[in-house]
């Protein structure tokens, strides 16, 4: 069964459980700039010569934001990310991630990657790949287990704890991916496309409870995305983006209340600002590839 395969499935929010030990410094308050981009560009050497992704990427996102890139396939949204979270690293301009480098937000435990793929490791149960980021932040057994039950109770995934992955089919995997990044709280959730493979109905069914995992969590969200409507039902925020090199042609905000539903998709305010995505879709003319 994929992630909420059925519209009986659903992500419940629930209460962070304790930390074994915080950061000294802790995620950005609120109000604060979550991610701070200023003139990003970015260069790839490749043995075909130089290979431009980013150019003067200028970006904020504010702690709590929900934030979608759009733009083509191979336009920069992935590596946009990527950077954020210390994957790569720019070759020109400045970043701060709550307040503080990438790098050092990455030692900080400040986010969790949700990748394209779930990415677990195939000789560790589901229960211990959960347990992995907790492992290597010296969390006590107890709290790694307390943790690791919790979260895969959110996702639906309890009574799964001592299967390997590969007894799992890719959604529910995938399901566990969100359950291990999760499993130790972080202010910041990059989400690179989780959803993408699956069906329509399942895929708003998950978008609504996204948004409301958001709306009691009150974290920031960078989320990457190919669909209109997803980009536009679940941000605050929609940042388009032009073909390569990735540059930000617009920035439109989405002033829906927070605890909209699947209805609002049918609204005139809705429709007009997918209208305003597509349009700005079309002038940085991202279907000419």
């Amino acid at each position: 069964m994929a992630f909420g395969s059925s519209p009986n499935v659903s992500i419940r929010p629930v209460e962070p459980l304790r930390q074994a030990e915080k950061s000294k410094e802790g995620p950005a308050a609120p109000g604060a700039l979550a991610v701070d981009a200023r003139g990003v560009s970015l260069t790839f050497q490749t043995s075909d010569g130089e290979v431009q992704a980013l150019a003067n990427v200028n970006l904020q996102v504010g702690a709590g934001d929900f934030v979608s890139f759009i733009g083509p396939s191979g336009c920069g949204k992935t590596t946009l990310l990527r950077v954020i979270a210390d994957l790569e690293h720019p070759t020109a301009g400045t970043i701060l991630v709550n307040g503080v480098s990438p790098g050092e937000a990455r030692r900080q435990r400040h986010y969790g990657y949700i990748f394209q793929a779930p990415a677990l490791y195939p000789w560790r149960t589901i229960e211990r790949n959960v347990m992995l980021p907790l492992e290597i932040m010296g969390f006590d057994a107890n709290e790694r287990r307390a943790r690791m039950e919790e979260y895969l109770k959110l996702v639906n995934l309890s009574g799964f704890e001592r299967k390997f992955p590969w007894q799992l089919s890719g959604g529910m995997q995938q399901r566990a991916s969100i359950a291990r990044a999760l499993s130790f709280d972080p202010a910041l959730l990059l989400m690179d496309e989780p959803f993408g493979a699956l069906d329509e109905i399942v895929r708003d069914h998950l978008n609504e409870q996204l948004l409301r995992l958001w709306d009691q969590t009150r974290k920031t969200v960078v989320f990457v995305t190919h669909s209109i409507p997803e980009a536009v039902f679940l941000s605050t925020k929609i940042v388009v983006m032009s073909p390569r090199p990735g540059r930000i042609i617009d920035v439109i905000a989405c002033d829906f209340p927070r605890d909209r539903t699947l209805e609002i998709r049918e609204t005139p305010e809705f429709i007009k600002v997918a209208q305003h995505v597509r349009s700005g879709l079309r002038s940085g003319h991202s279907y000419d590839e």
